[in-house]
């Protein structure tokens, strides 16, 4: 059998159908939107799961052009007259389109994993199960092609699956509405779109996804392997059943399924040296690049009376909402990797700290604006706000009035002035207006 499995590998179209994934799909990760997945390990998968939305019915079309072979051929029935079992005769067919589809997967992870494996350093298990479930989706994929393509083999069944395919992705979530995490259960790719750093998707999702796409593959099985209709009427129990079961184990909270964080993604590692700087878990890779920058913000802080001491990672999400611990020896600051996985806008951690100290606990509503902030940081740097691609052009004009107001005052008058935002940022009291109402 294996020796079969070695010739079909080779003489069928699963070699230019691994190839083709793997092409597809590497450009699908690095030039179609830019690199959403420098953050690390799951925003990978995530990535790889979201771009199956091309995928899949490309597999679907290589399953169904691969099945044509035999009709080509003209030896259908030079093939049904031999003593061979017809498991026998499709296993070496579905076992190469499985290989083909899977090793095209996982190359395009490969790649991509290579561009990140520098900096990326938290893998949660949780990640080769999204993996591993968008695997399945293709070999489900492939079979369904293959049992399809026997069934009309037509040299338009190929392309016209193949579109029906990417379009039955597209309508699964509309389909489904308001009920979100049922188009979860049917729909590989549906909300692996999620940017930010701490998204996860739940065991229980994968494992309801897992049974689908089962179900899905086995209906394939038995109709690439039928001979007659009843067999293939049975073929749609396999699916009927796998529905019901999915359906049964998929969480039906849309909150718990569309908004799922992984709280130890959250976690803070610390630097071992002081001054204190932590970051997530899933950014410890960037933690040497934040430490030596974030120090020097502390250090310019340092004019202000009991000034903050340590800088911790905002790890904020606002959907679900879930805030940070927070005290006034400690600043939060924000961190974002570039495109290459490394810290992006490194030279701005200084004055993202500084800033910092100026802006009250996570979800206070009286912190002062971006502007009086950005001035009140400015003025203990020691040079002007400058454009950044990050703020609006309106409030950075605004800071750079403001900072050049505060130059203008007697110094002790302005420290002052500075000091006293930094208090209402501390006690969250209203803090908005004090700059201007002293500067004018």
């Amino acid at each position: 059998m294996s020796r079969i499995l070695g010739i079909e590998l080779r003489r069928s179209a699963a070699l230019g159908t691994a190839l083709t994934l793997l092409v597809v799909g590497v450009v699908l990760l690095f030039f179609a939107e830019g690199i959403g997945f420098a953050t690390g390990w799951m925003q990978l998968a995530m990535t790889q799961r979201l771009y199956l939305a091309v995928l899949w019915p490309l597999a679907l079309a290589a399953g169904a052009w691969q099945a044509r072979r035999e009709h080509r051929s003209n030896v259908a029935e030079l093939f049904a007259s031999t003593p061979r079992s017809v498991a026998q005769r499709t296993a070496p067919t579905l076992g190469a389109m499985a290989v083909a589809v899977v090793c095209g997967y996982l190359a395009m992870g490969l790649a991509g994993g290579l561009w990140i494996i520098g900096t990326a350093e938290y893998l949660p298990v949780s990640v080769f199960v999204v993996m591993a479930v968008g695997g399945l989706a293709l070999i489900a994929a492939a079979w369904l092609g293959l049992a399809v393509g026997r069934l009309l083999p037509s040299p338009a069944t190929a392309p016209a699956f193949g579109v029906a395919g990417m379009a039955l992705l597209l309508l699964i979530p509309a389909a489904t509405r308001p009920k979100g995490w049922l188009a979860l259960v049917f729909s590989p790719i549906y909300e692996m779109n999620k940017p930010g750093a701490y998204s996860t998707v739940p065991g229980r999702v994968s494992v309801a996804q897992a049974i689908w796409l089962t179900a899905l593959a086995v209906c394939a099985v038995l109709l690439f392997a039928s001979s007659g209709w009843r067999i293939r009427v049975a073929a749609l129990l396999p699916v009927v059943a796998g529905a019901a079961l999915a359906i049964t184990v998929m969480p039906h909270q849309n909150r718990f399924v569309l908004d799922a964080i992984d709280p130890v993604a959250q976690e803070l590692v610390c630097a071992e040296d002081e001054p204190r700087v932590c970051v997530s878990r899933v950014h410890s890779g960037l933690l040497s690049e934040v430490a030596p920058r974030a120090r020097e913000g502390l250090a310019i802080l340092a004019k202000l009376p009991d000034a903050p001491t340590r800088v911790h990672e905002d790890t904020t999400t606002y959907f679900p909402d879930v805030y940070p611990r927070w005290n006034k020896d400690v600043v939060l600051l924000r961190i974002e990797a570039g495109p290459n996985g490394h810290l992006d806008n490194e030279a701005g951690v200084p004055a993202g700290v500084v800033s910092g100290a100026f802006t009250g606990p996570p979800g206070c509503e009286n912190s002062a604006s971006l502007a009086e902030t950005l001035a009140a940081a400015h003025w203990l740097i020691g040079r002007e706000p400058v454009a950044d691609d990050s703020y609006d052009p309106a409030d950075i004009a605004e800071a750079v009035q403001l900072w050049r107001d505060l130059r203008r005052l007697p110094a002790g008058e302005a420290d002052a002035r500075v000091r006293a935002l930094r208090q209402a940022a501390v006690t969250c009291s209203v803090g908005d207006g004090l700059l201007s109402r002293s500067t004018r």
